[in-house]
């Protein structure tokens, strides 16, 4: 098929005006101002008035098989469907397990992670979960990178948390390590997800594995970065050093969990202290459970991580922040896209991938395109069936 879409109001996501976009066999294969065929068939022209384009969403940490299980059997959660991120507007995704890494296993998230491509969306996985030694699919982690297809690198490992196994500085490093050689030898990001705790030592331990080490710093990506203000902060100061840094889009419950900061208010807190952007992503937690601890470390309920929270951040840091929408939609789209190096993704340019997402003026999703198919179209999902 090939589908002309006429008169959006484009995002790259920098701003770029009205524009008419045309795509063939799954890629972007031009934007003018406007593109006139006729003839041709199996042409799908689309009139996209009064709405704006925006690449497809990346959502860089979801547990695709489901997490959870902190508070016993009845609190893990289920896998996660493709409608669900259809409707969250995310056409990547990158899958990790968490807090159990023994009944999740590296297998099942491998056959998840290829049943999503299998119906129409791009997924990549890391191998691992919260604990050291990293339990792998293969022999180890420069195996499970190289010779499995969807693994590009390692984690979620779990640092200064009472449900981590307590890695030292020196797993981290050599974890890393692991992960680099992988990744170059395959071609591939070789990144390590690190799960940031409440602990003190979260960024001490990073900063030491920096200190010690020759591996770059990109290697290192922390995540649940906004969980408290002071380990923003320090996030910030890694930011500042060429670290990335993630923030979590699920959680926050006003009055319940006040210790964490908003993702939306902690980009433009970010922006105020002059960090680069293009070190920091938004990444949903979903389908992970997001459990509140006591101060004895006990359970005290939970709520489920939702890749819509990723556009519902996005909206509040441009509606209630007043941050420009080319800013906020970067930190889900070419960010993750470059950090990841998920080649075609992140940008709606001639000669990427064909995941678009037409929004309204309100910023609600009304269509979704993924690798040039509609997978959603004016807020009815057409593939799956629903």
């Amino acid at each position: 098929m090939i589908t002309l879409l006429k008169n959006v109001e484009l995002y790259s996501p920098a701003h770029e005006g009205r524009k008419d976009i045309l795509i063939s066999d799954k890629k972007i294969a031009a934007i003018e101002n406007k593109i006139e065929i006729t003839g041709v068939p199996g042409l799908h022209i689309y009139d996209g008035q009064g709405q704006i384009a925006v690449p497809g969403f990346i959502d860089n940490h979801v547990h695709i098989t489901g997490g959870g299980g902190e508070s016993g059997f009845a609190s893990r959660t289920p896998e996660i469907t493709e409608n669900d991120m259809i409707k969250a507007g995310v056409t990547s995704v990158i899958g990790v397990r968490g807090t159990d890494g023994y009944t999740r296993s590296m297998e099942n998230l491998v056959a998840k992670a290829k049943a999503i491509r299998q119906n129409g969306l791009s997924c990549w996985i890391m191998t691992g979960s919260y604990q050291v030694p990293v339990r792998t699919i293969t022999k180890d982690i420069e195996s499970d990178i190289i010779l499995v297809e969807e693994i590009i690198g390692a984690g979620e490992i779990a640092i200064a948390d009472h449900r981590s196994s307590h890695p030292s500085p020196g797993d981290l490093i050599s974890i890393a390590s692991s992960a680099r050689i992988g990744g170059m030898l395959s071609g591939k990001s070789g990144i390590v997800i690190i799960h940031l705790g409440d602990g003190k030592h979260a960024f001490s331990f990073l900063n030491t594995c920096i200190e010690q080490s020759d591996i770059p710093v990109r290697h290192f990506l922390p995540t649940h970065v906004n969980r408290n203000y002071e380990l923003l902060c320090r996030g910030f100061s890694f930011a500042e050093k060429g670290g990335f840094i993630d923030l979590t889009t699920s959680g926050y419950v006003k009055g319940k969990d006040d210790k964490r900061t908003k993702c939306s208010h902690a980009l433009k807190l970010a922006l105020e202290n002059n960090i680069p952007v293009e070190h920091i992503s938004f990444s949903s937690d979903g389908r992970g459970s997001i459990p509140i601890f006591n101060e004895n470390k006990e359970p005290g309920g939970f709520t489920i991580g939702s890749c819509a929270s990723l556009l519902t951040e996005v909206r509040d840091a441009v509606k209630k922040e007043k941050i420009p929408l080319e800013v906020a939609l970067g930190v889900i789209t070419q960010n993750p896209a470059k950090l990841f190096q998920l080649n075609g993704k992140g940008e709606v340019n001639k000669g990427f991938d064909a995941d678009i997402l037409l929004l309204d003026k309100d910023l609600s999703i009304t269509t979704v395109l993924a690798n040039g198919n509609f997978l959603m179209d004016q807020g009815k999902v057409v593939f799956p069936l629903d």
